[in-house]
């Protein structure tokens, strides 16, 4: 049977666990999984029909458009899914199985029109739930652990999980759309209906008390909004290397295996960070994790530069994933401790929103302008030098991890 919480004082809100052996962060856990394999064949699908199928200079526009399709759902979530979530009973819950089950359909029907003129509405409208999905995620955990100080390690968990189920399912994915992008989204909504059902068996967390002057105070404070700059400047190096190496090798027309190699080598990167953060996490706090993210990119963007040519890329690729995924897992432990539990998931949304802005921004630069790939890690190296002497100077964090 599952364990009984005692809510502390601070005003968290655990699970009420549920009958059978297991316990309600598993439940998440297994939910999480369906969710990022679907999102990945759903990526998957998309770039056969957006960026490969098409010439590079057809598919800078095509992806110019789609960066700024993805920055729409956030017009949706912040401001409205965000605080709905918040204010319904058991609404984090059904927001998960809401988005799992309606992005199912959704697949079906983009694999009708996967070269159609409903593909961007249709893809609108998955991201608006994927990005939904996230925040009602990102909201549980806190209501499956017992203390703060596990925050870091129930992240790194999850996150192990979608980079373990990311690398099982990219190869079927790849291998299908060969076959034909459709089949990629019709595998994306049979995995998503799934875990619409699986998701069924996630408790319902208990309603929130109101946010008190004091908790306000506390999530608009220096500490969280540094955070946040210092996790904006990863999530816009995430998307700048992305595009910066995938236009330079479609334009020297490097083999597609390499590809294959750079996005391994982010993945394997996300996958460390996420083993990582949570040993450091018992030696010093989540700030200083964050900052030492943005150093270590500076320096492998230094490496990378002497070094030059696509091992660099890939080397590069894996030093920013490690730091984009612990930075991360740093972030939302630190909203999940700070926020107020009534203004969760408005907070995970409005900070989501700022993130994906990065990301788009960060993107677009190499999409508008083509550059050579020692240029793009000169950019890289200076501005996380820059970010990172900003956020040591802004605010001193402590050493102790208590």
């Amino acid at each position: 049977m599952g364990r009984t919480r005692r809510p502390p004082a601070s005003g968290w809100q655990p699970l009420r666990p549920g009958a059978g052996p297991v316990d309600p962060f598993t439940r998440l856990a297994r939910t999480h999984a369906a969710s990022t394999a679907g999102d990945a064949l759903l990526a998957i699908g998309l770039a056969g029909s957006l960026f490969f199928s098409i010439s590079p200079e057809a598919a800078r526009t095509r992806v110019a458009l789609y960066l700024f399709l993805t920055m729409a759902p956030f017009a949706v979530v912040a401001p409205v899914l965000g605080p709905l979530i918040d204010r319904q009973r058991g609404g984090r819950r059904g927001m998960v199985v809401a988005s799992l089950a309606a992005r199912s359909v959704l697949c079906l029907l983009i694999a009708d029109h996967i070269h159609g003129l409903l593909l961007f509405p249709l893809a609108f409208g998955a991201l608006v739930l994927g990005k939904a999905y996230g925040v009602a995620r990102a909201s549980l955990v806190p209501a499956v652990v017992e203390h703060e100080t596990e925050l870091v390690q129930a992240n790194a968990k999850l996150t192990l999980v979608a980079g373990v189920i990311t690398f099982a399912v990219a190869p079927p994915g790849v291998l299908l759309l060969h076959v034909g992008a459709a089949w990629v989204m019709i595998f994306a909504a049979v995995v998503f209906g799934v875990g619409a059902v699986v998701s069924l068996r996630i408790p319902p967390a208990r309603a929130s008390a109101p946010r008190t002057d004091v908790e306000r105070t506390e999530l608009r404070g220096v500490g969280v909004l540094l955070a946040a700059s210092a996790m904006a400047v990863l999530r816009a190096t995430v998307g700048f290397l992305a595009f910066l190496v995938a236009f330079s090798l479609r334009q020297h027309d490097a083999p597609t295996w390499w590809f294959g190699i750079i996005v391994a080598g982010g993945a394997v990167g996300a996958l460390l960070g996420a083993i990582v953060a949570p040993p450091l996490r018992k030696w010093v706090r989540e700030e200083r994790i964050l900052l030492g993210a943005l150093i270590g990119v500076s320096l492998a963007a230094v490496g990378a530069l002497r070094m030059g040519g696509r091992p660099a890329a890939a080397l590069l690729a894996v030093f920013v994933g490690i730091a984009s995924s612990a930075g991360r897992l740093c972030f939302d432990a630190i909203v999940q401790r700070d926020a107020p539990d009534a203004d969760r998931a408005r907070s995970f949304a409005r900070f989501e929103t700022q993130f994906q802005l990065a990301w788009v921004l960060g993107a677009l630069i190499p999409v508008l302008h083509s550059m050579p790939l020692t240029f793009g890690f000169s950019v890289i190296a200076i501005v996380t030098t820059v970010a990172a002497a900003t956020y040591a100077t802004g605010r001193r964090v402590p050493w102790s991890p208590s």
